[in-house]
């Protein structure tokens, strides 16, 4: 597992959403509000990968689908989150897709050729009132 990176409450989220980590994502990773639609669950996972959150990220995925074992790579630099569309996945809802793009920089690679991004159609199902990661679509 990795340790988390502390971030504080009045720093910008990791999340690329404009508000705080205080009043976005750090309180799904607190455990003291969960996300409350399937978008905002995959925002928080995304500043999960960003701050090395390992156990929020487990705790957040679907027990159908969660790996047993979660090492994050401590070297990679999970910078930008895109949002490109989101189908269902709202506060009444029980299920959702989110479609992303994140974006990465690999340090032990060098100049322009560290950088990366990953893009995906995400999967959300919503149980006992709480959103979870299920897997990628397709």
């Amino acid at each position: 597992m990795t340790a988390s990176a502390p971030v504080a409450t009045d720093a910008r989220c990791p999340c690329c959403s404009g508000d705080l980590y205080g009043l976005c994502c750090g309180p799904a990773h607190s455990g003291t509000r969960p996300a409350p639609t399937a978008e905002a669950l995959m925002r928080s996972r995304f500043s999960a990968f960003a701050v090395g959150d390992a156990d929020y990220l487990r705790a957040s995925w679907h027990v159908s689908t969660r790996p047993a074992e979660l090492d994050l790579d401590p070297d990679l630099e999970w910078w930008r989150l895109d949002i490109l569309g989101t189908t269902a996945g709202g506060p009444f809802d029980d299920a959702g897709t989110v479609e992303f793009v994140a974006h990465y920089r690999d340090p032990a690679v060098a100049g322009r050729e560290g950088r990366g991004k990953m893009q995906e159609l995400s999967r959300f199902v919503r149980e006992g009132g709480r959103w979870y990661y299920v897997d990628a679509a397709g």
